[in-house]
C-alpha cells in the first residue's frame, strides 16, 4: 500500500515521487512537512507555557527526550529519507499515524518528542506500505536511539494506535492537500520576506 499509481491530483502528491534520474534529492513535500511539524510544535509549546491545565494534561512517554535534540526537524526528516530509502509517501503516512497517536493518547507534539515519534512512525509506515526489510536496529542507528528503545517505541506506538495502520486513498489525499496548502503558505512567506527586504524593511 504505497499509493503508487493512485490518481491523486494534488501537487504535493506529485512531488512525493523521486525524479527519473534516481536522485535522492529531498522532495519538496517532505520539506513542507517539516515546516508543518515545526509550526505545530511552536504553537503547542506556546500553549504549554501559557496554560497550567495543558501542562498538567501533557503525559510524559517513552517518546520524550530529556532535552531537545541538536538536530532540527527538517534535517532529521532528511536523514531518515536519505538512509532509510523509504518512499516519500511513507512520510505522509507517518504523519497520519502520528495524528492517530495523539488522538488516542492525548498530549502535544513538542521538540522533546517529535524526533522519536518521527523515526518510529516512519519505520512502521515503511514496514506496512513499502514492505520495508530494514531491521529495527538499522532504524535505531538512523534515529540516534538504542535498538532496545526502538523496539520499545514501536510496540508502544502500535498499541496506542490499536494497530490501525491501514490508510484509505481519501485520507492520504486529504493529507496531501494539507501539504499543498503548506507549500503555498511557504511561498507566500518567502515572497513577503523578499518584499520586505527589497523595501528596506
Amino acid at each position: 500500500m504505497a499509493f503508487k499509481g493512485v490518481d491523486v491530483g494534488s501537487e504535493a502528491y506529485k512531488s512525493l515521487e523521486l525524479d527519473t534520474s534516481g536522485s535522492m534529492r529531498v522532495p519538496r513535500a517532505l520539506l513542507s512537512l517539516s515546516s508543518v511539524l515545526e509550526r505545530s510544535i511552536e504553537k503547542n509549546e506556546k500553549l504549554l507555557i501559557s496554560s497550567t491545565r495543558a501542562r498538567e494534561n501533557e503525559p510524559v512517554t517513552i517518546f520524550h527526550s530529556t532535552k531537545t535534540p541538536n538536530i532540527s526537524v527538517r534535517h532529521y526528516i532528511e536523514r531518515i529519507f536519505k538512509y532509510s530509502r523509504c518512499s516519500p509517501s511513507c512520510f505522509v503516512i507517518a504523519q497520519i499515524y502520528m495524528d492517530r497517536f495523539f488522538q488516542h493518547r492525548g498530549g502535544y507534539l513538542t521538540s522533546l518528542n517529535v524526533h522519536r515519534l518521527l523515526i518510529t512512525s516512519a519505520m512502521i509506515a515503511a514496514k506496512f506500505s513499502d514492505d520495508g526489510r530494514c531491521a529495527n536496529a538499522y532504524y535505531a542507528k538512523i534515529g540516534g536511539v538504542s535498538n532496545a528503545e526502538m523496539n520499545g517505541m514501536e510496540l508502544e506506538f502500535l498499541f496506542v494506535v490499536d494497530f490501525r495502520l491501514f490508510v484509505t486513498t481519501e485520507e492520504f489525499e486529504k493529507y496531501c492537500e494539507q501539504l499543498d496548502n503548506a507549500i503555498a503558505e511557504d511561498y507566500r512567506r518567502q515572497n513577503r520576506r523578499v518584499l520586505r527586504t527589497a523595501r528596506g524593511g
